[in-house]
């Protein structure tokens, strides 16, 4: 029987997808959340089972393994029958990182806001659906354990405030997007909203945890009116991008972060950011799979 999620009356399965996305390639471009959304329509559209017309076809995009290297930058899967592609590719501040002295290995890295990811300009026009995001990088603990450091026209900025060089970069890589989509106008590119942590008691890093096992412990209602995003919902506003706003539906689910469960998870440090799969993710693929459905229906009348 063919695996099907649902949402209210809404039915993603895995024939639906394939005929929607027939000859076409569906990129996420972002962070470690962004690659849980691929994965979870990597599940949902093989219903979960090992498949023969499954193959990888990453070295077409250049993703492939660097000498070195613990993985690849991102992956990227054809299902032959339908000419299908999904990829990722991993761009976790969804701008230009360049190592400063290739030959050290504590070198600083550039990261430069006002440049979109090299990935996306060299392959945006292999693109049918485009879903950005990025977000949980942005804080001083990671800049400081990745040696990131910020440039903005190929000049150290390292003054600049962290959140305001996240919004400078979301503005930038929307509006460059915008920019590019009267000449790619198959293009449907959509701006993904944060996806919330769940710390209780602390943080990541200061014994936060998330032990809840109840779905929907604190109420089943989206109450609020406006984005659980509201920076980026106002960026992604009055462009031609969608914004895909799960942010606030996410919030619902507590109980739903990988927490103490993982096999490889430290019995000192709770994973209250990443989602169990299936999971929360199949719900913003759901929903991702709607707006493209209303879109095309739209078209054609």
């Amino acid at each position: 029987m063919e695996k099907s999620v649902f949402l209210y009356d809404y039915c993603v399965s895995a024939s639906y997808v394939h005929h929607r996305m027939w000859n076409q390639t569906v990129a996420f471009i972002g962070d470690s959340l962004g690659r849980q959304q691929f994965q979870s329509l990597m599940c949902m559209v093989s219903a979960g089972k090992d498949r023969h017309d499954i193959i990888d076809v990453g070295s077409e995009f250049d993703l492939v393994k660097a000498p070195g290297a613990r993985r690849p930058n991102g992956w990227a899967y054809r299902f032959t029958r339908t000419n299908t592609t999904v990829l990722f590719y991993w761009s976790a501040t969804l701008c230009d990182l360049n190592v400063l002295n290739q030959s050290d290995p504590n070198s600083q890295v550039a990261v430069h806001l006002d440049r979109p990811p090299s990935f996306l300009r060299n392959y945006i026009h292999r693109f049918d659906v485009l879903v950005l995001n990025t977000g949980h990088h942005w804080n001083n603990v990671k800049f400081e354990a990745n040696n990131w450091v910020i440039h903005v026209g190929g000049i150290p900025n390292p003054d600049k405030n962290i959140i305001d060089a996240k919004d400078l970069v979301v503005h930038g890589i929307v509006n460059w997007v915008n920019s590019q989509l009267p000449r790619y106008p198959n293009l449907r590119a959509f701006y993904r909203s944060i996806s919330p942590s769940h710390f209780f008691n602390g943080d990541w890093n200061s014994g936060g945890t998330c032990d809840n096992l109840t779905p929907l412990s604190k109420g089943r209602r989206v109450s609020k009116d406006e984005s659980g995003d509201p920076r980026v919902a106002m960026v992604v506003k009055g462009t031609n991008l969608t914004f895909l706003d799960i942010t606030a539906l996410s919030e619902l689910r507590d109980e739903g972060h990988i927490s103490k469960y993982s096999k490889k998870q430290s019995s000192q440090m709770q994973d209250c950011l990443h989602w169990c799969l299936p999971g929360v993710p199949d719900t913003w693929n759901e929903i991702l799979f709607a707006l493209l459905s209303n879109s095309r229906n739209k078209r054609q009348h």
